[in-house]
């Protein structure tokens, strides 16, 4: 084993670990930064791969964008911070059946290859490769942007209990702030 395959190995375990406890933890924050440790690991194994576009797309859009949006919106909708008592369900239907999933993946890819050799192709670029991400791939980039986008919006309207409230109930609380509270 080469030094290059060792490094893989602890990133890929340090990935799995904080993926499990991704899943595992009865704290929503908590979770969210296990998910910026399990994808900046995934990074990491990307550049030992010499996947270095690869790399940074998935700590820029990922790392970067897509687990501030999850802490944003967790604290736009006013989840509870701490341990919360509706995350306490039993693990071990989740575990056995993802165990089974990656014992049986395990099986099939083995099996499959059967430790032979794969000849790599050539070095890309990232023009060729933009090229075949924007040439293709536009329409689903697009709806994605949408997608969260309007996920952000109603994050903000279930944080704002102010907003469509009609008539006499949004006026309550204009009335209560100029008595001084008072009824």
């Amino acid at each position: 084993m080469t030094g290059a395959d060792l490094l893989l190995l602890a990133l890929g375990a340090v990935a799995v670990g904080a993926g499990v406890l991704v899943v595992t933890t009865k704290h929503l924050v908590r979770a969210g930064l296990y998910l910026v440790v399990c994808l900046g690991a995934l990074a990491g194994d990307y550049l030992v791969l010499g996947a270095e576009l690869v790399a940074w797309v998935q700590v820029l859009i990922y790392v970067g964008a897509v687990v501030v949006l999850l802490l944003f919106a967790v604290m736009l909708t006013r989840a509870p911070i701490g341990a919360s008592d509706d995350l306490d369900r039993p693990g071990w239907p989740a575990a056995l059946i993802g165990g089974g999933a990656g014992l049986g993946l395990s099986v099939l890819l083995v099996d499959a290859y059967r430790w032979s050799t794969v000849t790599m192709p050539g070095a890309g670029t990232a023009e060729r490769l933009g090229e075949q991400i924007f040439a293709s791939w536009v329409l689903p980039f697009e709806v994605l942007s949408v997608l969260l986008l309007s996920a952000l919006v109603g994050a903000v309207v279930l944080s704002r209990p102010d907003i469509g409230r009609r008539g006499d109930d949004a006026e309550a609380p204009a009335r209560s702030m100029a008595s001084g509270g008072r009824r």
